[in-house]
């Protein structure tokens, strides 16, 4: 049984997106490794910006200087 776990950044993720995210894991899992979606799990976990650290700095930090992960 497959289990995936996501983290990602407290950073206003939907419920949609979130739905999106289980979605298309649970078919990658099913198309790739031909295993059963009804036995693919999938757990997202948010981290708050000041528990999640990058090139030595909180990521709290690095939003205040404007740093973030989206694409331009």
């Amino acid at each position: 049984m497959p289990y995936v776990k996501l983290e990602l950044t407290r950073e206003g993720v939907t419920r949609e997106q979130k739905q999106k995210l289980i979605s298309g894991i649970t078919d990658l899992i099913t198309e790739v490794l031909n295993k059963d979606p009804h036995l693919t799990h999938v757990v997202i976990q948010e981290i708050e910006l000041d528990d999640w650290g990058y090139a030595g700095e909180q990521v709290s930090v690095l939003r205040e200087k404007g740093i973030t992960a989206d694409k331009k």
